[in-house]
């Protein structure tokens, strides 16, 4: 959610916005409901306050005068209830509307219509050279009997999947890895609630326009749904809160499992790993001033955070500025960090760092009071720790040896007992 104020003195810059974004809106159609939902309001504020001030004289009148006054009130008390209703209903869209307001990026961000024209700010490692023909990952974990797709597709439908044995043990050595570093780091660690309120996927910016991508609970829950990031649970944690300045910025991170439909996405990315409806995540959140220092200072920590658990996973990835078209609603800046991954001869994306501003604290109500007592909307940032099973594409292709077996990486070595690789 934008602030209204500031779209009213800078509509063209909310606009162009907009076109950047590709996000369908009008903002002159928007700011005259806008205008009409404020008449509206002061109209009927008008009329009740008529209504009371006729209450208060009611009781000064001759009973010969009251008669005549009761069927003025009458009247007037019909036209305030139906200034309500048309109140009401002319705010319930205007409500409606805003929440599909965006957040302006900043000026640093390339203008672009999709993730091809993300702009590569820096490549880190060294790609594998082969001395053999490399396998991909679910060829290598098939035969190590680490990965069943088969079997996850058989009994769960497609983009499912078992992991088993060291399979499973790689996936949680790596989460255990991400949430030790960042415990000690001095992040909040957090199991966060997995099946969430409508008004919190809202409240987070998911909702409306996401729900195609969430997977919705039946008749009997109607506005339960499960999360596709912790994100949503951890950045819903301070809602209708105000933070004393003091406390921030508050560091948390969220593991969870996440589910996620993959609406519109048939017959991309349908083999192996990558585009899966379930998979666990550490999530980085932060919450801090209305600050774009402060907001620039925590969004650089949370990349770091991420590229150093890269570094311990000895994998080769790169960082890129995620244009205009390839953003979200509310991000007002956005990194992805791609691993390189050899069955796609490319960087496969692994990794979404995204600085909202206060445009999540704003419809989660989340504040705190500045250095005058003044309460001011919370800034609010992401990123990615860790995702599996999508990570353990890399982690298995990039390590894998000449005689089929899989290297573990030193830092994951403690997690699974000193085991250094995964063989047949």
């Amino acid at each position: 959610m934008i602030d209204l104020v500031e779209l009213r003195a800078n509509p063209t810059a909310y606009q162009q916005a907009c076109d950047n974004k590709h996000i369908k809106f009008d903002v002159s159609a928007f700011l005259d409901l806008d205008r009409r939902v404020r008449e509206l309001k002061t109209e009927t504020e008008r009329l009740r306050a008529e209504q009371n001030a006729a209450s208060k004289d009611l009781q000064k009148l001759a009973p010969a005068e009251r008669e005549g006054r009761l069927a003025q009130m009458k009247e007037l008390s019909t036209r305030v209830k139906d200034q309500g209703v048309a109140l009401r209903d002319l705010e319930a869209a205007w409500l409606a509307e805003q929440l599909r307001l965006p957040g302006i990026p900043l000026d640093t961000v390339p203008v672009g219509a999709s993730d091809k024209e993300n702009i590569e700010r820096r490549k880190v490692g060294m790609i594998p050279e082969f001395g053999f023909k490399p396998k991909e990952h679910f060829t290598l974990g098939a035969e190590l009997d680490i990965i069943d797709i088969e079997r996850g597709v058989k009994i769960a439908g497609s983009r499912n999947y078992f992991l088993k044995g060291d399979g499973y043990r790689l996936q949680h050595a790596v989460m255990n890895l991400a949430s030790d570093l960042l415990h000690g780091k001095g992040y909040t660690l957090m199991d966060p609630p997995h099946i969430v309120l409508y008004r919190t996927m809202m409240g987070t910016g998911y909702f409306p326009g996401g729900e195609d991508q969430a997977y919705h609970l039946d008749d009997r829950d109607p506005e339960h749904y499960l999360i596709g990031t912790s994100e949503v649970s951890v950045a819903a944690y301070h809602s209708d809160e105000v933070l004393e300045r003091e406390s921030l910025p508050r560091r948390y991170a969220g593991y969870s499992p996440c589910y996620r439909r993959e609406a519109g996405t048939y017959g991309k990315d349908t083999a192996g790993l990558y585009r899966v409806h379930q998979f666990y995540k550490v999530e980085q959140v932060i919450l801090c001033e209305a600050d774009p220092q402060e907001s620039a200072k925590y969004h650089a920590e949370l990349l770091g955070n991420a590229e150093e658990l890269l570094g311990l996973l000895e994998l080769p990835y790169r960082v890129v500025d995620v244009c205009t078209g390839d953003m979200g609603q509310g991000q007002v800046y956005k990194n992805d960090i791609e691993c390189w991954m050899p069955s796609r001869n490319g960087y496969g994306e692994t990794h979404s760092c995204s600085t909202f501003y206060d445009y999540q604290a704003r419809r989660l109500n989340t504040r705190y009071k500045d250095s005058e007592g003044k309460l001011r909307f919370c800034h609010t940032l992401n990123n990615t720790l860790i995702a599996s099973p999508r990570v353990l594409i890399p982690l298995i292709e990039v390590h894998q040896t000449a005689d089929g077996s899989v290297m573990i990486p030193k830092a994951l070595r403690p997690y699974m007992g000193g085991q250094e690789k995964i063989c047949k």
